[in-house]
């Protein structure tokens, strides 16, 4: 007797994808703003290099005794696209803890976000480009950049670390299609350990003690061991154009986060900003779904 035709619309399984991604994209980023408040404070303590050496050397770590990846679970291609993430990894870490030891949080935060914002509008089209341009609106008046100067260092390693960011989202969709669960951060994040080892050197072990390598513990589990295995989950099943509009929600949610918390009253142009960034995230959440990939199978060892 032959089985029952699914009664699951193709629209129906596309906003489930949708959904779901723009969750895991939402819970990496709560994950980013609580990991970045620590991360500011043992920059005062140990310097940005340190800071990021730190977090990435106990991320590579845990990445290795949970996943445990094997050589013969790669496709050649899969490997060069890990190592690359890696290294782009360890450069966006590096240059974004540099951005924030010179300028304030919201404002490292909002220049390094049109690295995805460019993703957006790259790779945009028709009705959807208009999200990622509602969402970059609604960036410029949660920042307010024209209301004061801002050291022009940090400036350029924010823009930096926004072109790393650009990067990081198409070679993480990319590695995520490639190879099955997390392997693939159980090579990049490794890589881009050691990669931020060779640019600060030996100098990152002055000043560590056991309660600066515990924070680091908690830092690398909160930034970037869980919110990465999000967002790769996340852009396998979102658009890298919807992907990078819905970060635009992360500078909504520190503004939040400060009413809340810090009773940070926002202005008006702010409430706009969110308001903007939420109608952009709502937009790509629904039109932003992509066809499930399967990994191939890895080339036979010789």
């Amino acid at each position: 007797m032959p089985l029952p035709a699914s009664t699951t619309s193709p629209d129906a399984v596309a906003g489930s994808a949708s959904r779901s991604g723009a969750s895991l994209a939402l819970v990496s980023m709560l994950c980013v703003q609580l990991g970045v408040a620590v991360a500011v404070g043992l920059i005062d303590q140990i310097g940005p290099q340190a800071t990021a050496w730190l977090r990435l050397a106990w991320a590579a770590l845990i990445l290795l005794a949970v996943v445990r990846p094997r050589r013969i679970q790669f496709s050649a291609a899969a490997l060069r696209s890990c190592v690359l993430l890696g290294v782009v990894t360890g450069a966006m870490t590096m240059l974004f803890m540099e951005a924030v030891a010179r300028l304030p949080l919201g404002t490292a935060s909002a220049l390094e976000f049109l690295g995805p914002l460019g993703v957006a509008i790259a790779r945009g089209r028709g009705a959807r480009l208009a999200w990622p341009v509602l969402a970059g609106a609604g960036v410029l008046l949660l920042t307010e950049p024209w209301g004061g100067s801002a050291d022009p260092i940090g400036v350029a390693f924010a823009l930096g670390a926004a072109c790393c960011w650009a990067a990081y989202i198409l070679l993480t969709q990319r590695a995520g299609d490639q190879v099955e669960g997390f392997t693939a951060l159980a090579v990049s994040i490794p890589v881009a350990a050691v990669a931020t080892t060779i640019v600060a050197g030996p100098g990152v072990l002055t000043g560590l003690t056991p309660q600066i390598l515990l924070a680091g513990l908690g830092l690398a589990i909160l930034l970037p061991v869980v919110p990465f295995a999000l967002e790769l989950l996340a852009l396998r099943q979102l658009t890298t154009a919807a992907f990078g509009t819905l970060m635009a929600l992360e500078p909504a949610l520190a503004l939040l986060i400060g009413l809340v918390a810090l009773h940070q009253v926002p202005g008006w142009p702010a409430v706009l900003g969110v308001g903007l960034v939420v109608a952009a995230g709502v937009g790509a959440e629904r039109t932003g779904s992509r066809a499930p990939v399967t990994p191939p199978p890895p080339a036979p060892v010789p």
